[in-house]
């Protein structure tokens, strides 16, 4: 019984779309341009996209100039937008724009030409000029529209975009310390800073910043060291200035005090009238004077 029932569902089902498919070819054929596309807008309401797509650009130059035309290219935009066509849909609504700059509809086509550069956003990992210029069209339009209830939606999108940037330009500092290029990470946290001000993560971003700088100056030639711890204090004094409540000032202030230690050794040691054998001796002192933290020693900086 219950293959009889399956059978005969099956039987409809192939029948209809067999009836389906002759009501198109029928359709297209047809000049009755007015069933064509009652048609299209039929197929389009059940969600048949690719469709009635298609039979809406055959009945562009019949309906182009008249009443008909506005809405017809409105369901043809979101026909790509439904499809996950993100790239086609936002080029049909900038078309749309150019097309009826006036329509009452102009605002919503703006808005969704910006948000598709936004669906066209792809993983963290990944290459983000389309996260960065759906931002730009996000503020374009809120600049162009800002009484528009889709005010909120927008500065929405803004902010999900920034933080995906922030994560993006983080793993790359992360990885960066993680590999032992010092400078460049302690270089990209601070650019991390500097493009995301308002990010609550900044004391951190910070902190790794100075240690970032210490482990590059502790494995940087003897030369060198004394001028990168500097930058150590520096950056610890710039740390306390601004996130004096932070909850890792104890641990950064860790590496001020490792930092002026070590240049109190180097500068008792570093004199021209010092021998190599106390110049090692000063070498060792200073790796001593550490023995509370453990930063990395991944690479050696020049």
């Amino acid at each position: 019984m219950r293959k009889l029932v399956l059978y005969i569902c099956l039987f409809v089902a192939a029948t209809a779309a067999v009836s389906c498919n002759t009501e198109l070819r029928r359709i297209e054929k047809s000049k009755d341009y007015e069933a064509k596309l009652a048609y299209a807008d039929k197929l389009y309401a059940k969600k048949k996209y690719m469709t009635a797509q298609t039979l809406y650009e055959s009945l562009f130059q019949v309906y182009k100039g008249t009443d008909k035309y506005e809405p017809m290219y409105y369901n043809y935009c979101y026909c790509s937008y439904k499809m996950k066509d993100y790239v086609q849909a936002g080029f049909y609504f900038k078309n749309y724009l150019d097309n009826f700059p006036n329509s009452p509809r102009a605002t919503e086509m703006d808005y969704m030409q910006a948000y598709c550069y936004y669906k066209q956003s792809p993983k963290v990992a990944l290459d983000q000029t389309n996260t960065q210029k759906a931002i730009a069209a996000m503020q374009t339009f809120i600049n162009n529209y800002p009484t528009s209830d889709k005010v909120p939606e927008a500065n929405l999108v803004i902010e999900l975009s920034r933080r995906k940037l922030e994560k993006k330009e983080y793993n790359n500092a992360e990885l960066y310390y993680n590999l032992g290029h010092y400078q460049a990470a302690a270089i990209t946290f601070k650019s991390l800073m500097r493009n995301f001000p308002d990010s609550d993560k900044s004391d951190s971003y910070k902190y790794m910043a100075i240690k970032a700088y210490y482990n590059y100056a502790k494995n940087s030639v003897w030369e060198k060291q004394k001028e990168r711890y500097e930058d150590v204090l520096s950056e610890y004094l710039d740390f306390a200035d601004h996130y004096n409540a932070s909850k890792l000032k104890g641990d950064a202030e860790k590496y001020y005090t490792l930092a002026q230690s070590n240049i109190k050794t180097i500068d008792s040691y570093n004199k021209p009238d010092r021998s190599k054998k106390e110049e090692k001796k000063a070498k060792k002192a200073v790796n001593k004077a550490e023995k509370d933290t453990q930063p990395g020693t991944e690479s050696k900086n020049n």
